[in-house]
């Protein structure tokens, strides 16, 4: 990681090459729950606690005039767009991945296209509401994304954006450790004062801000301190284990969440949490 010495940005250095990073997202990254116990269970869990960002963006939709399509870029596996609750033909998922695409519509029957945003196959100034969940950091060229959702948004629309908190307390204590850093797969490192800097630059507003995430803080606690009974990092590697095995580890990664809780409250309530979730508007 290395600091901008102008405007203080943590970024990665050096950046894999575009044509490699395919390698860091593997056909598994992306979640489609199987039927087993272990999985039935998981995927009762990750509805529930999408409740934080469904509640968010629905404030944010009520606090709007904008009428139109809500975008949900990264979308995914497309559980996001189904908990929301908004009729087919006003959400739409986007994403790099066919695969993910694929699951959103397949699974979770949510309308996807395997696209970037910058390209999108979307009028201009056609969206109600863009949301961006742990993208950005992911990005070359975030300041390219910010500026296209601000051309697609209609002129009171909402964009509603997550990322990693760099200025958070868990990096603090665990440095190099803390899984909001997934090098390389993340090529910036934010902290609150570094997204609104960007927002402006691309001719947002910032309406509010909120530093905990019921689906991200402790679960990317108990990732640092048991990268190893990580669900989707086991996942991804690809091992063999037995259905009681599986359940026993997912047992064991939700006990070290919930017991992760009460710290990464009391991060957020002191604007330190380890996700940051802000919500914007296109300026005048």
């Amino acid at each position: 990681m290395v600091e901008c010495s102008g405007c203080g940005l943590r970024r990665l250095s050096p950046r894999p090459a575009r044509e490699k990073l395919s390698q860091y997202y593997p056909e598994s990254y992306w979640y489609d729950p199987g039927g087993d116990t272990a999985d039935r269970l998981a995927e009762t869990w990750r509805r529930w606690v999408l409740r934080d960002h469904i509640s968010f963006v629905r404030r944010a939709l009520a606090g709007s005039t904008a009428k139109g399509l809500v975008l949900d870029v990264g979308c995914g596996g497309g559980l996001f767009l189904r908990e929301l609750g908004l009729p087919k033909e006003r959400i739409l998922g986007l994403d790099f991945s066919l695969t993910a695409a694929s699951v959103a519509w397949k699974t979770n029957g949510v309308p996807a296209v395997c696209a970037s945003l910058t390209e999108a196959p979307l009028a201009p100034g056609s969206i109600a509401a863009i949301t961006m969940f742990h993208v950005v950091e992911h990005l070359y060229n975030p300041g390219a994304f910010l500026e296209s959702a601000r051309e697609l948004l209609q002129p009171d629309g909402r964009l509603i954006i997550q990322v990693p908190n760099a200025a958070c307390w868990q990096f603090v204590l665990l440095g190099e450790n803390w899984n909001g850093l997934d090098i390389p797969r993340h090529l910036h490192h934010f902290r609150p004062r570094d997204l609104e800097i960007l927002l402006k630059e691309c001719g947002f507003e910032v309406l509010s801000t909120k530093y905990f995430s019921l689906r991200d803080n402790p679960a990317g606690m108990a990732t640092s301190l048991a990268p190893s009974l990580d669900p989707m990092a086991r996942r991804i590697r690809g091992g063999n284990e037995s259905p009681n095995l599986k359940l026993l580890k997912d047992l064991l990664y939700f006990g070290l969440v919930l017991a992760s809780l009460p710290f990464t409250l009391l991060e957020a309530a002191c604007r330190s949490g380890s996700t940051i979730m802000v919500e914007a508007r296109p300026r005048p």
